[in-house]
């Protein structure tokens, strides 16, 4: 929020997908869980900076992303954005109604804005038309193409990111058995997912490529067919009920076969799918939460009560 002159950030959302997905279309969560705290302050020096110098009256938001321990600018948007009531509501500030009193004439100084603590999370999700689509492949990408998005809080961020994934009316799994195939630039990052998933009392299934990595690194998975390869297969698990989710990297167009059709089952016989290991970690993490404890119901009030 900036009126011309001076400039307050009331929130940094960290995305769960790295950049490259569109940020209308990843998973965020605030307070950050893993930004280091140089890297919040520094992200918030040059939103203020950016807003005063570009003479920004009302709201802005700016992308950021970090590599090698350097933060970079995507880009700066001098607007609103469909993120604006989610953080009002997770740090209680109308950012909407002091918007537009600065937009009439207020000074930021007049309006006593202040950064204050806060305990739970609050994970914003996308959703996605895929279920009235079926032959469309929901891969992310740079393009956006979620239709809207909810809101999960929780005391926790695991269990705020369960709740965010029920409210998309995809609920994650509790148990059962999850499918993992992934490409190969991802089975590093996968293996941290799969020993979560077992430690939990999931049965893993995976590919053959993947089920292999996995033996060789000492985790317990069972091999399934893809469809190229005979049947019973991925396919008719799927149909079947024997898999409770899926989580499929995509193979990519240098692929000699293409995998699209895992996601395409997902979506038509309504198992909870992943395409991102991003979202995978965070997934195991929410699925622990929930199995640790549901929590209590609570009102958005009682949220803001907390809030000092």
């Amino acid at each position: 929020i900036s009126d011309g002159t001076d400039a307050f950030v009331p929130a940094v959302m960290e995305h769960i997908e790295l950049a490259g997905i569109h940020s209308g279309d990843s998973a965020c969560v605030i307070p950050p869980i893993s930004i280091p705290a140089r890297h919040i302050d520094t992200i918030i020096e040059y939103t203020k900076k950016i807003a005063v110098e570009f003479g920004v009256v009302g709201l802005m938001n700016i992308q950021y992303a970090i590599a090698n321990n350097v933060v970079y600018i995507l880009e700066a948007n001098p607007r609103a954005s469909r993120t604006v009531p989610l953080v009002s509501k997770v740090c209680n500030i109308s950012m909407a109604r002091l918007a537009t009193q600065i937009m009439l004439g207020k000074k930021l100084k007049d309006l006593n804005l202040k950064n204050k603590a806060f305990h739970h999370f609050g994970v914003k999700e996308a959703v996605f038309p895929f279920n009235m689509y079926q032959e469309v492949d929901p891969i992310l990408g740079p393009e956006m193409r979620s239709t809207g998005e909810v809101l999960g809080l929780a005391d926790s961020f695991g269990l705020a990111y369960y709740k965010a994934q029920e409210a998309t009316g995809q609920s994650l799994p509790a148990e059962g058995t999850v499918l993992i195939t992934v490409e190969e630039k991802d089975k590093g990052g996968i293996l941290e997912v799969a020993r979560a998933f077992a430690k939990i009392g999931f049965k893993i299934i995976a590919s053959e490529g993947t089920d292999k990595f996995f033996a060789d690194h000492g985790i317990a998975s069972e091999r399934i067919l893809k469809m190229h390869e005979g049947r019973p297969n991925i396919v008719d698990a799927i149909k079947n009920g024997e898999i409770q989710l899926v989580i499929n990297t995509p193979a990519g167009r240098l692929s000699k076969y293409d995998d699209s059709y895992i996601r395409k089952a997902a979506i038509k016989y309504k198992i909870p799918y992943i395409t991102t290991v991003a979202a995978a970690v965070a997934a195991v993490k929410g699925i622990a939460a929930f199995r640790q404890g549901h929590g209590r119901a609570k009102s958005l009030q009682s949220y803001h009560a907390e809030i000092k």
